[in-house]
């Protein structure tokens, strides 16, 4: 099977790129790669050294939920439409909304990671003010979502979003993302320290939470600390604010070496359609200390230890009942670790892509 595929540069959605190619390839697909947004830098394109049946095509075209991104996404649009005239593949597995509305003869699979309208209410409590651009946005994921053959979200609540913001999709499901165990060391020795990943300044993943209130253990911060526009007032590297080490951006091979030997793993986000970073931690063997939001809720169940949603005061008072009891804070770590084995590894994933992948190329080859 040959999958033409887009993704962006930033954050999870590489990650979970990087799985899903992967494994597709080892299980001798063809794919064809686009990334978009910033063109990436050698080590986040290492991965691909080797892999046989894969043509990788960077490209620097904005991403829909940048401002000022309408040419760009037209330019893509002309260049996808073209791209598929000439490598033909089977089936195109779209990492964005507006390429749904491609006018092109293979099925559309659109992929639902996150959205701005979720993302600003998760974030300020209402709808986005009505703007030419929001407007202009919305229309586009609503058209998007409906020219898919099919809409993919990696979590139950994520699909709620779209349907509740935009509309409902022809032909939806559910599919986890998931990563490899094998990358993670649940068994190295275990220091009684928390551990979270996100950017300071970010509201939605609000790793700030953690610095509102004393904790009787070290608490270690990874993620830049450096807004696009401005430093976050209160939280630069020399704010001295105690038990807090803010770590810096840190490259996988240092995050993995954090997770391995943090003994909790503190999942502060109020807005995480999925949240692969605690899935890592979990494969790591961490205690999961999670914001009570409802993606969470979902991903996590009752192997997660909760606190009070967006409450600073109850994430430290969870912090500290798991920090000073051993035995509960093993019963979280190991329940979190095989969780993650049995629901987010990266074979679970591949395997309901190459199910959905040949539904629709079987279709296709019995029109």
């Amino acid at each position: 099977m040959h999958i033409l595929m887009t993704a962006d540069t930033v954050g999870g959605v590489w990650t979970y790129t990087r799985e899903l190619v992967s494994g597709l390839l080892r299980r001798a697909h063809r794919v064809t790669l686009v990334s978009l947004g910033k063109l990436p830098c050698r080590s986040q394109i290492s991965w691909m050294d080797g892999l046989p049946n894969l043509d990788y095509r960077p490209t620097p075209f904005a991403l829909e939920w940048m401002q000022d991104s309408e040419d760009d996404i037209k330019m893509s649009l002309k260049y996808l439409e073209n791209l598929v005239d000439e490598v033909k593949p089977d089936l195109l597995h779209l990492n964005q909304y507006a390429y749904g509305t491609l006018n092109v003869p293979v099925a559309k699979i659109v992929v639902a990671h996150s959205e701005v309208v979720s993302w600003w209410i998760a974030v300020h409590g209402q709808e986005p003010p009505v703007t030419e651009w929001s407007t202009w946005y919305r229309d586009l994921v609503t058209s998007g979502v409906s020219g898919a053959d099919a809409v993919v979200a990696p979590s139950r609540w994520m699909m709620s979003a779209i349907e509740t913001h935009y509309v409902r999709p022809a032909t939806s499901t559910v599919i986890y993302n998931g990563r490899n165990p094998l990358l993670f060391d649940p068994n190295a020795e275990k220091h009684n320290r928390v551990i979270s990943v996100g950017r300071i300044w970010d509201q939605a993943k609000q790793a700030s939470l953690l610095t509102q209130q004393p904790h009787p253990v070290p608490v270690w911060i990874v993620g830049n600390q450096e807004h696009p526009e401005k430093l976050m007032n209160g939280y630069t590297a020399g704010t001295a604010i105690p038990n807090i080490t803010f770590c810096g951006v840190q490259s996988e091979d240092e995050i993995r070496t954090l997770f391995a030997h943090a003994a909790i793993y503190a999942a502060t986000s109020r807005y995480e359609p999925f949240g692969l970073a605690p899935v890592e931690a979990a494969l790591s063997r961490c205690a999961v200390v999670a914001n009570d939001i409802p993606s969470f809720r979902e991903i996590w169940a009752d192997v997660a230890y909760y606190f009070e949603a967006n409450d600073p005061a109850s994430l430290a008072a969870a912090i500290r009942t798991l920090a000073a009891n051993n035995k509960l804070r093993q019963e979280y770590s190991d329940r979190a670790y095989e969780r993650a084995r049995n629901r987010f590894s990266a074979n679970r994933m591949i395997d309901a892509y190459e199910q959905l992948y040949g539904a629709f190329v079987s279709q296709e080859a019995a029109a």
